[in-house]
């Protein structure tokens, strides 16, 4: 892996949700890491055409986790470089993300037309 910094889009709800848990399991959109066995992350050139596919009629907040691939390693996180089906190569992560591992978290929104805004950090 020569990308270090990984990202992980999400409701504002979710996120919250994890914080008093210690523990985010959310894999993508409304699907669990139990459900799918890995959370879906992106390289940042990524995160606009996921953002589209997943959320594009999306109108909750939503959060971006910014996420250090080596610091999740050092802390017992498997994450893996892996095809997406679509040829390109996405980061997963097998396990639950410790929310004290987030490196940072940039609120954002779909606007009228799908496309992501990121309006900064929370």
């Amino acid at each position: 892996m020569t990308q270090r910094s990984i990202l992980h889009l999400t409701t504002k709800r979710s996120w919250e949700e994890a914080l008093p848990i210690g523990n985010y399991t959310i894999s993508t959109g409304n699907k669990t890491l139990a459900e799918v066995g890995f959370i879906h992350c992106s390289f940042p050139d990524q995160l606009e055409e996921v953002a589209g596919f997943v959320f594009a009629q999306c109108i909750e907040e939503l959060v971006i986790l910014h996420l250090d691939i080596k610091s999740l390693v050092e802390n017992g996180v498997v994450v893996r470089v892996e095809d997406g089906g679509n040829g390109q190569n996405y980061p997963h992560i097998y396990g639950p993300i410790p929310c004290e591992l987030v490196d940072a978290v940039s609120s954002a929104f779909m606007n009228s037309e799908g496309k992501l805004i990121i309006d900064g950090q929370v």
